[in-house]
């Protein structure tokens, strides 16, 4: 194969069972189902969605550089002429073929990761590391569905050392085909937790929902498993049934392979102690928080099951730094000074709002600055929503929180029931609560935005952004 080309052109029609129109490209740089994101030479593929249709936008991908495009027969007579065409029966079938067909070839080291909470934050902690010992590719933003996982595999270069892949759900029966496709050599769980509670109704059954991604590993494989996590039994069980020839676990919890047994937060960073096989390693991760503390363990576990040195692998997660919506910290401007804005609004659940809130407690104030939190309604929780709503309360008294700012129905009986002087606000909309929340922001403040994506808290993240821009004269 040509290492020019992600995929010639002639590579292309085996595995995606097409019949060409025009001329095959010499070969294509990238796929995409994005026409708005394409980059010349790359091959789109035309995805039929909930809310729109691919085929409506492959002139706009010619147009924008496209070198192929992949669409169905369906479409194929009304878009004659406009470029060479992969023709086939059903374009999201033919991108998940391709995506088989790029793990059939590739020699990488594979891990995929899945969890109720930290998988991207993981994911993007790994990419870091590896990236430090080989070539590595990993799933971009949370590209973790039924269309992210056989994109993310259709895009891996033949030469990638390590691939790194997140696998997502909300409903039963998801990750199986998912990581049917990935066949990982390390399978990665983070924890479980009461996400989605609303489609599979106990802990139990998400815990044998996310153990299904041991379901397809490697044999010879991995499962990497979290000690501290309820229902850890049944990830355990799941293992005991896949193709793992080990089993390797962390945790706090004294029985945990890899055990965290300090943890010291900062502004910054994290200062962390573990003990592996008898050995202690201290080492530090450039993003507060004890979550990402224990994420950090799954990297040094992975790194070592790939044949990295876990003290070099460490070394790496200084450079660590939250992603955008999860944990993002960023200093920024009131016309009386700077203030602290925390990033947590791309999505939300009670496990990952108690770590957003301990991350808040632990954050540096300035003279005469409070904690502020604004939070949105967590959503898919079933019919225990309300309670796992009103038992925040406990981590908002106990970090310290100085303001709460709330938007959405199950966020009202929180915060009806907290201390009058802990009361900004609470509206049934997070738009509602976003000029409220800017006029209440004064320099020394730390700012800490959350809360689940159908909650839109993160258009409050990017109003906040705004004002303070025009505060220091940007805009």
């Amino acid at each position: 194969m040509n290492e020019t080309y992600l995929w010639t052109g002639l590579s292309l029609v085996t595995p995606l069972e097409a019949r060409v129109r025009g001329a095959l490209p010499a070969g294509v740089l990238g796929v995409s189902i994005d026409s708005r994101t394409i980059e010349p030479g790359d091959l789109f593929i035309a995805i039929k969605g909930e809310n729109s249709d691919g085929h409506d936008y492959v002139r706009r991908a010619f147009e924008n550089g496209a070198g192929a495009c992949v669409v169905d027969e369906d479409h194929v007579d009304s878009l004659s002429g406009v470029g060479p065409l992969y023709i086939v029966k059903d374009t999201l079938g033919a991108m998940e073929r391709l995506g088989a067909a790029s793990r059939q070839r590739s020699r990488a080291w594979v891990c995929a990761i899945t969890g109720s909470v930290g998988k991207t934050s993981t994911k993007e902690a790994l990419r870091l590391v590896l990236s430090h010992f080989g070539r590595t590719h990993a799933s971009v933003a949370s590209y973790n569905n039924h269309w992210g996982v056989p994109l993310t595999l259709s895009r891996m270069p033949v030469t990638t050392d390590y691939g790194v892949f997140e696998i997502g759900m909300n409903h039963a029966g998801e990750i199986r085909p998912l990581v049917a496709m990935v066949r990982p050599h390390v399978a990665i769980v983070t924890t479980i937790a009461p996400v989605h509670m609303e489609n599979l109704g106990s802990l139990d059954r998400i815990a044998d929902e996310k153990g299904e991604i041991y379901s397809t590993l490697a044999p010879e494989g991995v499962a990497i498993i979290p000690a501290d996590a309820p229902n850890v039994e049944r990830l355990i069980a799941a293992a005991d049934r896949s193709q793992a020839a080990r089993k390797l676990t962390f945790g706090e919890s004294a029985v945990a392979d890899m055990r965290l047994v300090s943890f010291r937060a900062d502004p910054r960073g994290s200062d962390v102690e573990v003990i592996f096989e008898g050995q202690t390693y201290y080492y530090r991760v450039g993003a507060p928080g004890r979550h990402q503390a224990m994420n950090s363990l799954i990297v040094l576990l992975t790194a070592h099951c790939f044949g990295c040195q876990i003290e070099e692998a460490a070394s790496r997660l200084a450079e660590y730094t939250a992603p955008v919506g999860r944990g993002q910290q960023s200093t920024q401007r009131t016309r009386d000074g700077e203030f602290l804005l925390i990033d947590e609004a791309y999505n939300a659940n009670p496990a990952s709002m108690r770590a957003a809130l301990g991350v808040l407690g632990d954050a540096p104030l300035g003279a005469g600055g409070r904690r502020i939190a604004a939070l949105g309604d967590m959503l898919e929780l079933g019919d225990q929503a309300q309670r796992l709503h009103d038992e925040l309360a406990e981590p908002i008294l106990l970090n310290g929180v100085d303001l709460v700012y709330a938007a959405g129905p199950m966020m009202k009986g929180l915060f009806d029931n907290l201390p009058p002087e802990k009361k900004g606000l609470w509206a049934p909309a997070s738009v509602d609560i976003e000029q409220a929340l800017i006029g209440e922001i004064r320099a020394g403040d730390a700012v800490m935005i959350k809360g689940s994506n159908g909650s839109r808290m993160g258009p409050i993240v990017s109003a906040i952004r705004k004002h303070a821009a025009e505060a220091a004269g940007e805009v």
